[in-house]
């Protein structure tokens, strides 16, 4: 499982011995991270930062900040950890650069206090001591973000005073507060425009903690205690849209501002109807349309070529591996920037990890995205669930006009019987589509068959209602014939609807049933051999127009 961020609760010793009043109690803490700054002047950084007159206003912050611990408010505050043995590097920012009154406001409520800590405190801290010198470098901040440091800057900040080492790590004061810089996760969640779609995301996300990676200090009446616990915050849709939230990746996103996510929504939602036989039909339901919303708005930069020419989305990687030619391309985006183009007329906004640009409206045509055609190829023969007088076999055969260069040949098991087969139809959305046969003429396997005959059958298109109750439609009940001379694609059923999807379900609850349909008295006119190619389902666009 990949990984979206990771946090170190810091805090976790200092909440087990009583918070703040327990800090010299804590003597496993404080031995693990026991790591004084080389030269260091004596005493912790909070005694530095304290006793400095040009920084009460970061210090009253800090003091009034507490520490997050598995989404939850603790009694320790930045000034209690400065105080330990713990090692950081603190980027302190001069008194009247910031604004000190509306931080300490914030604080005083609980999601502003976590946001506080993340943009503000969490943006001043790092993990590790480090030193400014003559070498550019790249450090770690405590919310992930990453600093440049060259000898007189920080992130572009002029350093008023460099390295000042104390015993539990280094100081350096700086000019004005760092500047923080939202990544595409956060400015989809943070971002008031973006409201909706930033809701829809973090609903999936989860919290993993690692006993392996964490610094244990024991068991206690038979519970493990932990000094450090390290815990990693993941997303289930990042970790299948992109990694939104990696600050050492580059993607754009495109995605619409509240109303138009709530129409986007409201469309795409439909085509994900299950029946309700299915125990969680709704969660599935909200799932797949927050994916299909994201799928293709979402592109790693470094699978790009030139932008201005074309975008692909992030399945394009793995969907090219199997793309077939003479089939639909998906996942590749055409003048992105000019009239028509998913990204004309956008707003952007830059992020620590890309660019988020924001429309109106959902900017993608469904039938282009997640409304694809679907192909069940006749050579599958596991997705045939019964069969009835006959025998069939796949053939490998290399031709253009051969879908995947395979077909299924059917025979009757004798000279009168009338066979039946019936095929799984895999990932049908809720919508409308046109049922077909893609039929083979006899020449196909054998070019010097010269009595050439065509298969007359029936269709039957197999599916479940809203209350899970399997129907049939009967196709007309009409008796359809292949051309026995040219590939033909047999219409079964037009802008047929089905009411329910079984996308990435594996059920037998949709599925074609094809049946030999030749009389008695017709043995001598048709041919009750059929070679089939696939099974299509072709979207109709009425509910994407």
């Amino acid at each position: 499982m990949m990984i979206n961020r990771f946090k170190s609760y810091i805090v976790a010793g200092l909440v087990s011995c009583g918070a703040a009043a327990a800090l010299t109690a804590c003597t496993d803490w404080d031995n693990h991270y026991e790591t004084a700054a080389d030269g260091a002047a004596g005493g912790a950084l909070w005694e530095q930062l304290s006793s400095n007159p040009q920084l009460t206003d970061f210090c009253q912050v800090l003091e009034k900040t507490r520490v997050f611990r598995m989404h939850r408010k603790t009694e320790v505050s930045y000034a209690d950890l400065l105080r330990g043995g713990q090692s950081f590097t603190v980027m302190a920012p001069v008194n009247g650069t910031f604004n000190r009154d509306s931080l300490l406001a914030l604080v005083e409520t609980a999601q502003g206090d976590s946001m506080v800590e993340k943009t503000f405190v969490f943006n001043h801290l790092s993990r590790m001591a480090t030193s400014l010198k003559a070498t550019p470098q790249t450090m770690r901040l405590l919310n992930g973000k990453n600093a440049a440091l060259t000898q007189t800057t920080i992130q572009g900040v002029p350093v008023l005073a460099a390295n000042q080492h104390a015993e539990n790590g280094v100081l350096h004061i700086v000019s004005h507060a760092l500047p923080y810089s939202y990544n595409l996760y956060e400015a989809l969640c943070d971002d008031l425009e973006m409201t909706p779609a930033g809701l829809t995301l973090r609903h999936y996300e989860w919290d993993e903690f690692d006993p392996d990676a964490s610094v244990s200090s024991g068991v206690v009446e038979g519970v493990p205690v932990y000094v450090d616990s390290v815990v990693y915050e993941r997303n289930r849709m990042l970790e299948r849209i992109g990694l939104l939230s990696a600050e050492d990746s580059t993607y754009w996103v495109v995605a619409p501002t509240a109303a138009g996510w709530e129409r986007a929504w409201n469309k795409v939602t439909e085509y994900f109807v299950f029946d309700k036989s299915y125990l969680k039909r709704d969660s599935l339901q909200h799932y797949y349309t927050t994916y299909k919303l994201f799928e293709d708005a979402v592109f790693n930069m470094t699978d790009q070529h030139s932008v201005d020419d074309s975008l692909v989305s992030v399945p394009y990687v793995s969907w090219r591996r199997s793309y077939v030619s003479g089939k639909p391309v998906y996942h590749v985006f055409d003048k992105p920037f000019q009239a028509g183009g998913i990204l004309n007329g956008a707003r952007t906004l830059q992020c620590s990890n890309g660019v988020l640009y924001k429309t109106d409206e959902w900017p993608f045509d469904p039938t282009k995205t997640f409304f694809k055609e679907l192909w069940t190829e006749g050579e599958s023969t596991w997705l045939i669930t019964s069969e009835k007088s006959c025998r069939y076999s796949a053939i490998r055969q290399v031709a253009d006009s051969i879908s995947e260069n395979a077909l299924l040949q059917i025979i009757a098991s004798s000279g009168t019987a009338n066979w039946e087969l019936t095929f799984r139809l895999d990932n049908v959305l809720s919508g409308d589509y046109d049922v077909c046969a893609v039929i083979l003429p006899q020449t196909a396997i054998n070019p010097k068959e010269t009595r050439l005959r065509p298969c007359k059958f029936k269709a039957i298109v197999n599916y479940a209602d809203l209350e899970g109750k399997n129907q049939t439609y009967d196709c007309g009940n009409v008796s359809f014939q292949s051309n026995p001379v040219k590939v033909d694609t047999v219409v079964l059923a037009e802008a047929f609807h089905f009411p329910t999807s079984n996308y990435g379900q594996s059920t037998n609850k949709i599925s074609l049933t094809l049946k030999c349909n030749i009389g008695p008295l017709e043995t001598s006119r048709y041919s009750r051999e059929m070679l089939l190619d696939c099974i299509y389902l072709r979207p109709r666009t009425s509910k994407a127009e």
